[in-house]
């Protein structure tokens, strides 16, 4: 059967509507270039376009840790299970995601080595030997690396694979006041990435005593609200308190001579941030990204025929070379028409379109169309350096109003069961008064179906009402919802 022109174009842009969301995020991955499946299930190739973005968020999350005094190191990737069993609460939260080596070659190893699911039990012996005296501490380390955590069993790219990529931190202090001190700030730089650069507002709180990381005193996470109703855990900051020093044996003599435990921190930002950014931002006609964060910010598309073309093509050349902060692709390719590299780079997401012809060029101005909105206008070639950083800004701000509007339309109060189960069933998150006890958590996954505690905001009211669970007292007003 022949293929026409319209199914080669369905072939090559978004044939799902985003309310289709698995369907659609899939296109969006694979159309827009972002990333790959490979035979290794669970793993993705993140493709240039993908990566490129992560290196952004990377170099910018680095260079606000370095101004903290941050040092990035870098610790081995195989963990001996001897040190993985020390921690007991730590490990068995991940015991059933560990992958093993067991074999090197035909030979079996005397002791067999984890890969990497977090790094805690690989640096912390080192920890020990390396401190010995309050004049060692702080001690802030962070690596850049990959994890693997194998135990669930349905990928999603960027959002859920088994193996990804991120930041890693593990801080040591000689007081747990200076140690807790730094959650501000550890948050502060994630939600200035976040915001700022991704252009996505979260929803800032401690994880219940059931959903905080294994091993920590207490869990601040980052949650998203997505396209589809479910949520998502961004960064997060985790207080481990003394748990990890007391079973690595990671102690200082203090001012006075005394030996003391060390106080710990470790915090994370994801390659899940790109999913929640690609998912939150994109629309039916492709990707959606961000001017700060777009590593090309324009495209420019000369439009011309062989009597023009000499002179269209040398003033595109002109503007691309004065807009060269922006990063911008002049495509000049012949064998294309331009309603094609239209669609092609809408598709991609690069956040300003440039279009300049042989009218354009009479009247000393080009034809600008902004990815965000789908609006044109026309400016004069001399304008361009001035006016572009404007629009540029605008279409930030406007992509975090959408994506903050689309937050709060989709948070709700509640006071009952009845009514959180109707929140969740409408794909909301709910801020539901709750007791604290394990019980009233277990319960309520059962009773909506697989909901969550997500976080718990600390601004809390005075009066928190009664658990919808059990009736009693709440503790808090938590934020519940499904999430990945």
């Amino acid at each position: 059967m022949t293929k026409t022109k319209d199914d080669k174009k369905s072939d090559l842009g978004i044939t799902a509507e985003k309310d289709e969301f698995s369907e659609w995020f899939t296109q969006i991955m694979l159309k827009a270039d972002l990333a790959d499946y490979t035979d290794v299930s669970g793993c993705i190739v993140f493709k240039p376009t993908a990566y490129e973005i992560w290196e952004k968020i990377k170099e910018e999350t680095d260079k606000r840790f370095k101004k903290l005094g941050i040092k990035n190191a870098y610790f081995p990737l195989f963990i001996p299970e001897k040190f993985l069993s020390k921690e007991k609460e730590h490990v068995e939260g991940f015991s059933p995601e560990v992958a093993w080596v067991t074999h090197a070659g035909d030979t079996k190893l005397s002791e067999r080595l984890a890969v990497r699911p977090t790094s805690e039990t690989i640096m912390y012996p080192s920890y020990s030997k390396w401190i010995r005296s309050w004049k060692d501490l702080p001690l802030k380390l962070n690596q850049w690396n990959n994890v693997v955590r194998w135990e669930f069993k349905h990928p999603v790219p960027f959002l859920r694979t088994r193996e990804f990529l991120w930041n890693e931190g593990h801080t040591v202090y000689s007081t747990k006041q200076e140690a807790e001190n730094e959650k501000n700030e550890i948050i502060g730089v994630y939600n200035e990435i976040c915001e700022e650069f991704l252009a996505l507002p979260s929803l800032i709180g401690k994880k219940s005593e059931k959903e905080k990381f294994a091993g920590a005193e207490y869990t601040v996470s980052m949650e998203f609200y997505m396209p589809n109703g479910k949520s998502v855990q961004g960064p997060d900051f985790h207080f481990d308190g003394q748990n990890f020093a007391k079973a690595y044996d990671i102690k200082f003599l203090n001012k006075d001579g005394k030996e003391e435990y060390a106080w710990q921190n470790t915090f994370a930002i994801s390659t899940r941030m790109l999913g929640v950014m690609f998912a939150i931002h994109s629309d039916e006609k492709g990707l959606v990204i961000p001017p700060r964060i777009a590593v090309n910010k324009i495209v420019i598309i000369p439009i011309f025929d062989e009597k023009t073309k000499k002179e269209v093509l040398s003033e595109a050349r002109e503007i691309q070379k004065n807009l060269k902060e922006f990063n911008p692709i002049l495509n000049d390719r012949e064998d294309q028409r331009p309603g094609f590299k239209f669609n092609e780079y809408e598709l991609k997401g690069i956040p300003m379109r440039i279009e300049i012809g042989p009218r354009d060029l009479q009247k000393k101005e080009v034809t600008l169309f902004r990815r965000d909105n789908f609006k044109k206008q026309s400016i004069k070639i001399k304008d361009l350096n001035k006016e572009i950083p404007k629009i540029m800004e605008d279409i930030q701000k406007n992509l975090y109003k959408k994506a903050e509007k689309l937050l709060k339309d989709n948070l709700v109060e509640v006071e009952s069961l009845k009514n959180l189960q109707k929140a969740i069933e409408d794909k909301k998150i709910a801020l539901t008064p709750l007791c604290s006890s394990r019980e009233c958590e277990d319960m309520l996954k059962f009773k909506t179906n697989g909901a969550k505690i997500l976080n718990i905001s600390e601004n809390q009211p005075k009066q928190k009402g009664n658990c919808v669970i059990c009736n009693k007292p709440a503790n808090y007003i938590a934020r519940v919802g499904k999430s990945y």
